[in-house]
């Protein structure tokens, strides 16, 4: 059945999805907007849900990105709960799981992406947490209560979150992962080290160098077992290995995949009536001269707004670089640009292990810089890496701290 025309649809109603509309909306104040997306509620901010909601810091109210009325005011016809299952890109129609089929102009995909699941024998028992969501978070909060114990599988961003977040709610926290430290992807080995010891001082159980291969049920409990041989019992079991770029959709309309949705400068993909942005889009990263793929907050706000304006013909390149950040116990940081491992890392200390500033070096220019609880200096590390220039790593003493 087809429904109604749209000169914008946006598909995924989460930050990217919310932002788009603010940048059409900066160029065309009277073009109609669908967004539409399949999580039951409307966008929202997701850091909150690792973050502050934990430590009472804010409700879950306060997480959504506008009151109900903006959309009203907006022109926006806003659907929530219903995911879009079919593209036809010569027609630009999009059919949605209700069997309505939309037309559109310009067609966004902010689709984001689903969790990494564990491919092992129960892997997808009942009640595990692959945590990502609202939805999920309103799940885990009320069961994760005072003395309970909860395994965390994964030793990244979204584990060490909610690793001190429980820890902190006063539950006996253990954290499973493959690699020596944590966030080994974006830590050098010493910080991750100092992090772990700050992590153990703080009563989390840590359990490194191994990683799960079967789970099941002993009452109401979970058992995982481990590669090294290890058996360890749970109330609860969080899954944060990481996420998947859904990609379905993109591949229905016959656009390029790979590492994400391919766009260019301006966010489209080679159907220039399709544009993509947020976590699924891998886009050219015109600072650091290569193509990313980038699964955070502030990528998400920028790069959706960015993806609005040129569909309403704004032709903008997206020139913006995100940063991203955490708290975790007491340490927290900021950084921005290419912050992997895989490069040389430089480290200023003032505090060592606790404040200071890490530089992430390729042939002697900074690619990445990041903030280890010092603040407001996310601007001077991106001129650091927009200047591109050699620098002598001893000149970098003090740069930013």
């Amino acid at each position: 059945m087809k429904a109604q025309t749209y000169r914008y649809i946006i598909v995924g109603a989460g930050l990217a999805g919310a932002s788009a509309v603010d940048g059409i909306r900066t160029q065309d104040r009277e073009g109609t907007i669908l967004l539409i997306g399949d999580e039951p509620h409307p966008p929202y901010n997701r850091p909150p849900l690792s973050k502050k909601l934990w430590f009472g810091k804010t409700t879950v109210e306060k997480i959504f990105l506008h009151p109900p009325a903006y959309y009203t005011e907006q022109h926006v016809e806003l659907i929530t709960g219903v995911a879009i299952i079919g593209i036809d890109a010569a027609a630009h129609t999009v059919t949605d799981a209700r069997g309505l089929t939309y037309g559109y102009e310009k067609l966004l995909l902010a689709t984001g992406g689903t969790p990494r699941r564990l491919a092992i024998p129960g892997g997808d028992l009942d009640g595990i947490s692959y945590y990502r969501s609202l939805r999920d978070f309103e799940t885990l909060h009320p069961q994760a209560t005072e003395g309970k114990s909860a395994l965390i599988i994964g030793g990244g961003f979204i584990g060490t979150e909610i690793a001190a977040a429980l820890r902190i709610n006063k539950l006996a926290v253990t954290m499973l992962y493959p690699d020596e430290t944590l966030v080994s992807r974006v830590f050098p080995a010493d910080l991750g080290h100092a992090l772990q010891e700050v992590y153990r001082a703080k009563g989390v159980r840590l359990i490194t160098g191994d990683t799960a291969v079967a789970i099941t049920r002993r009452g109401d409990q979970y058992v995982t077992q481990t590669r090294n041989g290890a058996e360890l019992t749970s109330d609860l079991l969080i899954v944060g290995i990481g996420i998947a770029p859904a990609l379905e959709l993109a591949r229905l309309a016959g656009v390029e995949t790979g590492n994400g949705i391919e766009v260019n400068a301006f966010l489209q993909t080679a159907d220039h009536d399709i544009y993509a942005a947020g976590d699924v889009a891998h886009f050219p990263y015109q600072a650091l001269g290569q193509r990313l793929r980038i699964e955070h907050w502030d990528n998400a706000l920028n790069q959706g707004a960015a993806a609005g304006r040129n569909m309403a013909v704004a032709a903008d390149p997206y020139t913006y670089m995100p940063y991203f950040f955490s708290d975790l116990f007491e340490f927290g940081y900021e950084a921005v640009g290419d912050v992997s491992t895989k490069l040389l890392t430089i480290a200023d200390w003032q505090t060592p292990y606790d404040t200071g500033v890490i530089y992430y070096m390729q042939d002697n220019r900074v690619r990445g810089v990041m903030m280890c609880n010092l603040w407001d200096k996310v601007d001077a590390a991106r001129a650091l890496i927009r200047a591109n220039e050699p620098v002598n790593p001893d000149d970098l003493r003090g740069r930013l701290s």
